[in-house]
């Protein structure tokens, strides 16, 4: 049986009738940029999330650029954020002047460790940027109370947590900021790259809306430099017809990685996985630890299952950043990286997926 990582095609015929609908309407139209799907999708995110404003952007590499520079983040500036995590985190951070300090990760969630972040704050340390890895929200209540302690500004990467709550209140409206990514494997994933900035802040996100569109908000008037960012209209579509879906997607995500985990706990060798309590994980990415991964995965590949390493390399590792991590030790992420692995997650995985994909498990790990 082939198990894709993530089975984009099932979705897309589930919604083809409304979304190639969609896609028509906006090629008879001709209203391409900033067009009426993209302001009606803004509005239904916003919503959904609970914030007050939901401001689009072409990617969510973008959508932390924008929100660092939007909350003030600037030349010089320090931002302590986690290195288990893809670059784009740390690259805003060193696009806008700023610098990622590093701080290691909790072993049971991946997210940023709370205990850990006091120790890294300077005089130079302006804003703390967690990110909610895989799905997993971070422990927002510590670093929110961290950050209220040290008058610093909590700027959330959601571009895996779409959906995802602490105590009933949605990632991305946590913090000041929250940034989202729309790359078609993410919980909400549009057709291209896409991306978007949540605030309940005004002033944020009038700031947003200018750096987005050339630092205008008056067409051909611009009050500062800005950028080129906009989600097109067509992916507008496509993220209108998921956002409807967007519950029972993360439930059915859930009742996957939950049948995974049941089925490792029982397999000596494997760590499924951990729910903290803090937060309801969404499973963007259902990744495991075993010392065995390069076995399990030669395994899952030879039976045509998909699996990855997310993350093989910890940022403080990275040559891009050697100059300012000269030193640094991360031993809980670099141990992470070392022996994590993830298998296929998408909301249409059935139960006897999972299991084929367990029994190939069982199998490398002699059960």
């Amino acid at each position: 049986m082939s198990i894709p990582m993530v089975d984009l095609k099932g979705q897309y015929h589930t919604l083809k009738a409304e979304i190639d609908a969609g896609i028509q309407e906006t090629l008879e139209n001709t209203a391409y940029i900033l067009g009426p799907n993209v302001h009606a999708f803004e509005k239904e995110a916003a919503d959904y999330l609970g914030v007050k404003h939901a401001i689009t952007c072409a990617n969510g590499t973008d959508a932390l650029h924008l929100a660092l520079l939007a909350a003030g983040i600037g030349e010089g500036d320090e931002v302590i954020t986690t290195p288990f995590t893809f670059i784009a985190t740390a690259e805003a951070i060193v696009y806008v002047g700023a610098v990622p300090v590093f701080v290691d990760v909790e072993p049971d969630t991946y997210n940023i460790d709370p205990s850990k972040i006091e120790a890294a704050i300077t005089d130079k340390t302006r804003a703390i940027l967690p990110v909610h890895i895989f799905g997993q929200p971070a422990d927002m209540s510590a670093i929110m109370a961290i950050a209220e302690k040290n008058k610093l500004k909590v700027i959330e990467d959601c571009a895996q947590s779409f959906g995802a709550d602490v105590n009933g209140k949605m990632t991305g409206g946590i913090g000041i900021v929250g940034c989202h990514s729309f790359f078609p494997s993410k919980n909400l994933g549009c057709y291209g790259d896409g991306g978007m900035v949540t605030t309940n802040d005004d002033d944020i996100a009038a700031t947003l809306l200018q750096l987005r569109n050339h630092g205008s908000s008056v067409r051909y008037h611009h009050d500062i430099i800005g950028y080129n960012s906009r989600l097109d209209e067509i992916q507008a579509v496509v993220l209108r017809a998921k956002i409807k879906h967007i519950a029972k997607y993360n439930q059915n995500r859930r009742r996957a990685a939950h049948q995974y985990s049941a089925g490792l706990a029982a397999i000596n060798g494997t760590t499924p996985p951990h729910e903290d309590g803090k937060g309801t994980h969404v499973y963007h990415q259902y990744t495991l630890i075993s010392e065995r991964r390069d076995e399990i995965m030669k395994a899952l590949q030879d039976a045509s299952i998909g699996c990855a390493v997310y993350y093989p390399i910890p940022l403080h590792k990275q040559k891009a950043f050697e100059a300012s991590t000269q030193g640094v030790e991360m031993p809980v992420s670099d141990d992470i990286a070392a022996n994590c692995m993830s298998l296929p997650i998408f909301p249409e995985l059935s139960e006897d997926q999972v299991n084929t994909v367990l029994d190939v498990i069982r199998g490398v790990m002699g059960e």
